[in-house]
């Protein structure tokens, strides 16, 4: 199956990981990459790129792509909060990943959480896209990684 441009971004992000985060676990697919720490299973919290649709972001005309961090637990509770640990250490994050990150409930599911940003209509096609993703995947992780290890 053709993986677009995410293929080529998780081996952009490995190349930028440092050695003491462990072990990046990617999973790509033609309309996305999720990336994880940990167990060879995808992790409830976990970083991702993807393919969203228009409806999902009104400022779209055909599709977006969003680009950070989601909390999946089955528990709507469980999911807020990780996203209010975040949250509260706003500061420690924002400057690393501007005002672009917004933290609320999924795109599409009301009971997980994320914080990630929304890139609006991209080109798909476009060589320079999977470097641009796995380097704003790099930057979500290195901002809240070391954050969500201490909770």
């Amino acid at each position: 199956m053709d993986e677009g441009p995410f293929n080529e971004a998780g081996d952009v992000l490995r190349s930028l990981l440092p050695r003491e985060l462990g072990d990046a676990r990617t999973r790509a697919h033609r309309y996305g990459i999720k990336v994880w720490f940990g167990p060879n299973d995808p992790a409830k919290e976990h970083y991702e790129a993807q393919v969203v649709g228009a409806r999902y972001v009104p400022e779209a005309s055909a599709l977006a792509l969003e680009v950070g961090f989601h909390s999946e637990h089955p528990k709507t509770e469980d999911n807020e909060r990780t996203l209010a640990a975040l949250l509260r250490s706003e500061r420690r994050w924002r400057k690393a990943l501007g005002p672009e990150a917004v933290g609320g409930p999924f795109l599409g599911r009301d009971s997980w959480r994320r914080l990630s940003e929304t890139w609006v209509d991209p080109d798909l096609s476009d060589p320079d896209l999977a470097v641009e993703i796995g380097t704003r995947l790099y930057e979500y992780i290195a901002a809240l990684e070391p954050l969500l290890r201490k909770t």
